[in-house]
């Protein structure tokens, strides 16, 4: 193939490289009447048209990335090192390996597509998933064929060599607002007001006292001051603006660009000819406030921190060990080192050493694949991880990574097709609003030219600066990110924002009954048949301790301490769990499970929840548990109505408790968890949005069918992926204010959208007439974009309090302009700080 690519030693002007777009220099490569500008981008067209992917071209001229060095043989072969390469890989075993790179170079949705198709250019590579806004790509490759060297080569020789700092991995990462951003607002505050203070005598008309030899001097000095101003802190816009170009987009930053560059030609004419007042002033004012606007919107992004670093949603406590003694604590509390307890279910938080039991390993969570990994002592374990068996003991060997954890909850398999309307709003909006502001300002300038070249460039570069998108772009993820933080004070805790619009759809709401509507405690438990005997208590009470069921939990605080040891623990979602203790064999669960084991379980007509006992495959008692409603469960479900369904698992023997709490609404008893999907599934096909309300393990296969999944814990540490949402019990009875406040929030983004509008509609008008400086603009542009965050997360703070327990939710809440704007205004003051 290489002998019909052609290079030629002359300058072609004007040329552009069809794979990156830069200009093409003397070396020009042409291969297929196309020209490249170096042998980098010419082989990575080549690759990309022989493995079928000629389609990235498509999506955007110039899509890709300038190679500006070629790979060499063995460059990353370091990353091989069993040491180098511990630290970098999420999760490898002798199948697969997960890692995650940061690349800088991801810039539009063509790198996204090339990057997440990896997989057609290098056998091996499973899966790559790339993260727009964090500029992350999370790459999945079979252990056995390919290395990690390779990968890392692979992206390098495309241009996305991914960042590889091991010395980030050894610390916390940090955003602290940036060092240059504080250079170039310096920059231009400097210009700005010295230039004021040399154009003071022109503001107040004091010419007479301006001798004319000073009026020229003070031009140049003036000039002299803006060109910092222009090439140095306006740099970030020149950059944005040309890749824009480059890339046959618009963005936002070209209007600011064209503005800025016409204001500072019109400004040198006029200095260097002699012809009046310039508008250098304006043009350093306009950068100062530019650039201030960004740094606080940086500083209140940074310190609220929504959709790009929501790790402090993730809702997951784990019990730590120390000695004889266990608490529960918090993730950002776990240190290396430290000893935890993991019973059956319960996720890995860290990558740790097993130190004590037998551990069985479910790494779907990571890998998608179901099939259970068995660790001996000593065995290291990966975060993300989800113990299967009994009761086990970990050592952490690495610091916590809450942000990893949620990216894995937030992973393909647990994701669910949505419409995102508000995001799809705001893109429209974006892309076309640039073309439009555009054309107005083209339009004003030209119809000003005729009667001042003055009020033209004023009127053209006010247009530019005054409109504003950004002001709309911002409205749903700060509204969206105010609620989701909202929400996690209260523990209701989203996977992400996009719940909340889903939660807003919702109309019909299925409650699971043990655990969810009634309290984990409450109640009475006894047992019915042949009293255990102590060692039999002891073998019944380890076996309960192992299991996160809420039944199994109950009996277990019921029972006396064991420190028997269960092996071959095994669980059936929804039927019951067995093990070996001592040497014996022990079953816990339904009648119709224990029955399926061949075990004879006698009738039992007394009311309650039963769990039947076997002891080497012997039936030898039953446990009843009573049941006790959360208080002020029977009002929410009241005030849901018809449109709320019970679906238990248990028989119908508690039936007459419920009906009166359910009045007409459907109730199911005797459901298996395929019975509940089963429904679920119904529903859906009816045209209802559902949200299913459940055990976060037991009713898994429900919770990840329904469109919202709100898993009900007690612990936090029992944590499901397949949920939507996690709630704390305490929060069940308010599921239906949960559900209110959802609606209010989208309403309130769309509220947002009007004010934005109305905003851009009167400053486009005002601008246009020429009635508006530059400067005036600058200063309007980010209070644009501060008045209507104010006014959402100031509405959605509003719309919070009636979440509280105290309020009555019959009635609809009434939100005052007054009170929008006042309410996060402590918010934004410590961001600022």
């Amino acid at each position: 193939m290489l002998e019909t690519v052609s290079i030629r030693t002359q300058q072609s002007h004007g040329e552009q490289c069809f794979h990156c777009g830069e200009p093409v220099g003397k070396a020009r490569f042409a291969y297929e009447s196309k020209a490249f500008c170096c042998n980098g981008c010419l082989t990575v067209f080549q690759l990309l048209t022989e493995n079928g992917l000629e389609d990235f071209y498509s999506m955007s001229d110039a899509a890709g990335v300038r190679i500006t060095a070629p790979v060499g043989d063995g460059q990353f072969a370091y990353l091989d090192d069993g040491a180098v390469r511990g630290k970098l890989v999420d999760y490898s075993d002798d199948k697969i390996t997960r890692v995650t790179f940061r690349a800088p170079a991801i810039h539009c949705v063509a790198c996204v597509w090339l990057l997440e198709n990896l997989f057609r250019l290098k056998p091996g590579i499973a899966e790559a998933r790339v993260r727009f806004l964090q500029k992350e790509v999370a790459i999945t490759f079979d252990t056995g064929r390919i290395k990690l060297s390779e990968v890392v080569a692979l992206l390098a020789s495309l241009g996305y060599e991914p960042e590889l700092k091991l010395s980030d991995l050894e610390r916390k990462q940090s955003s602290p607002t940036s060092r240059r951003l504080w250079m170039q607002i310096g920059f231009a505050g400097f210009a700005f007001g010295n230039i004021m203070l040399m154009s003071l005598s022109s503001y107040f008309g004091l010419d007479a006292f301006e001798a004319a030899r000073f009026k020229p001097l003070f031009g140049f000095i003036s000039l002299a001051l803006v060109l910092p101003v222009v090439f140095y802190s306006a740099t970030d816009y020149w950059k944005t603006a040309w890749r824009s170009v480059q890339q046959r987009s618009i963005s936002l930053d070209i209007p600011i660009a064209v503005g800025i560059a016409a204001l500072f030609a019109q400004s040198v004419y006029d200095v260097i000819g002699g012809r009046g007042d310039s508008y250098f002033d304006s043009l350093a004012g306009l950068l100062f406030f530019l650039l201030s606007g960004k740094l606080f919107q940086q500083k209140i992004f940074d310190r609220l921190a929504f959709d790009r670093d929501y790790k402090s949603f993730f809702p997951l406590s784990v019990t730590r060990c120390d000695g004889e003694r266990e608490e529960q604590c918090s993730l950002s509390q776990l240190r290396v080192g430290d000893r935890l307890v993991l019973r059956h279910g319960e996720l890995i938080p860290a990558d740790a050493r097993l130190v004590g039991g037998a551990a069985v390993v479910d790494y779907s969570f990571v890998t998608g694949e179901s099939a259970p990994v068995e660790k001996n002592i000593g065995e290291h374990l990966f975060a993300g991880g989800r113990q299967m068996g009994g009761t086990i003991e970990i050592q952490t060997v690495k610091e916590v990574s809450q942000s990893y954890l949620t990216s894995l909850w937030n992973q393909k398999p647990f994701q669910k097709e949505k419409n995102g309307t508000l995001e799809t709003l705001t893109n429209q909006y974006s892309r076309r609003f640039t073309k439009v502001v555009f054309g107005i300002a083209i339009a004003a300038g030209l119809f000003w030219s005729l009667s001042s070249s003055a009020k033209a460039i004023n009127a053209f570069t006010a247009v530019l600066i005054v409109a504003c998108p950004c002001a709309l772009a911002l409205a749903a993820p700060f509204a969206l990110g105010t609620a989701q933080r909202l929400l996690a004070r209260r523990n209701i805790y989203l996977k992400n924002t996009g719940v909340l619009e889903t939660l807003a759809r919702v109309d019909h709401v299925v409650f699971d009954k043990t655990g969810t509507l009634t309290a984990s405690g409450a109640g009475e438990v006894r047992i019915s048949g042949v009293q255990l005997t102590a060692q039999e208590q002891q073998w019944v009470a380890a076996l309960a301790h192992d299991s996160t069921h809420p039944y199994a939990t109950r009996i277990s605080e019921t029972m006396p301490g064991s420190n028997a040891t269960v092996r071959s623990f095994s669980e059936t979602a929804g039927c019951g769990i067995t093990g070996t203790v001592s040497g014996t064999r022990v079953h816990m669960g339904s009648r119709m499970w224990l029955e399926q084991n061949a075990i004879s379980v006698p009738p039992n007509n007394e009311a309650g929840s039963h769990v039947h006992v076997a002891i080497g495959s012997v039936y030898r008692c039953t446990f009843i548990l009573t049941s006790a409603l959360r208080p002020q469960t029977a009002q929410m479900i009241r005030r849901l109505g018809h449109n709320a369904t019970l679906l238990s698992g248990d028989n119908e023997k508690e039936r007459g408790m419920f009906a009166p709490v359910f009045g007409g609404a459907e109730m199911r008893f005797n459901q298996s968890p395929h019975d509940k999907l089963s429904y679920i599934t119904e529903l859906q096909a009816n045209g209802r949005t559902v949200m299913m309300v459940g055990d976060g393990l037991n009713d898994a296969g429900a919770l990840n069918q329904s469109d919202v999944g709100v898993a009900v814990v007690e612990n936090v540490n029992a944590f499901s992926p397949a949920s939507d949402v996690i709630v704390s019990g305490d929060v069940v009875p308010r599921l239906d204010k949960v559900l209110q406040f959802s609606k209010q929030c989208v309403r309130i983004v769309r509220w947002s959208f009007v004010v934005s509008g109305l905003y851009n509609v009167v400053g486009l008008a005002i601008a246009a007439r020429a009635e508006l400086s530059p400067v005036i603009c600058a200063v309007l542009m980010p209070l644009s974009s501060l008045t209507v965050v104010l006014f959402a997360c100031g509405a959605v703070t509003v719309a919070a309090r009636n979440l509280r327990e105290n309020t009555t939710a019959d009635r609809p809440l009434e939100i005052s302009a007054d009170k929008a704007v006042r309410a996060p205004v402590r918010i934004f003051a410590e961001a600022a700080q």
